[in-house]
């Protein structure tokens, strides 16, 4: 077997373990359900190629971002058919529309928030990401940007008032 497939199945692993994390803490703020929201971030880090990730914290990133980008993708999709858009939508398992979390509207304006927040803290854009879009534990967002649990929770509080402010709560 070739190297570039051991890095994949084991990415592939960690995936799968935020995915039963995810689903034993029951949260779900995404319209896709886990399989999917997994199965899609997998082959999207397959498609970007050589991933030149140091450690299982790195990885965590990037699988954050990645799920971020998917389940906005997916929004947006959505959002376009219910306007009478034309494209097809392809999804990997026949349930997604049955696993609602957030809504679309809910999605795209934490999205855009986001997009503005980077513009003052990237690092609090990244504790979101690990932990509304990948659901990471404070312990491995605090392994994953070098930080200590407690500048992880303290950062969760400053980001979700920042962002109520940015999207007009």
């Amino acid at each position: 077997m070739s190297s570039e497939h051991d890095l994949l199945s084991t990415l592939y692993a960690e995936l799968r373990k935020l995915a039963r994390a995810r689903l034993a803490a029951g949260a779900r703020p995404t319209l896709l359900d886990t399989h999917a929201l997994v199965h899609e971030s997998y082959l999207r880090m397959q498609r970007a190629g050589q991933l030149e990730l140091t450690d299982r914290e790195h990885f965590l990133a990037y699988a954050a971002a990645t799920m971020r980008s998917i389940v906005v993708d997916f929004v947006r999709r959505r959002s376009t058919q219910r306007r009478g858009g034309e494209g097809a939508r392809v999804t990997l398992d026949t349930n997604v529309a049955e696993s609602l979390g957030a809504t679309d509207d809910e999605i795209l304006e934490v999205h855009e928030a986001l997009e503005k927040l980077a513009a003052l803290d990237e690092r609090l854009v990244r504790i979101v990401e690990m932990r509304y879009f990948a659901g990471l534990s404070d312990q491995e967002i605090a392994g994953a940007l070098a930080i200590s649990d407690r500048t992880v929770r303290r950062d969760w509080d400053r980001a979700r008032l920042m962002l109520a402010g940015l999207m007009g709560r």
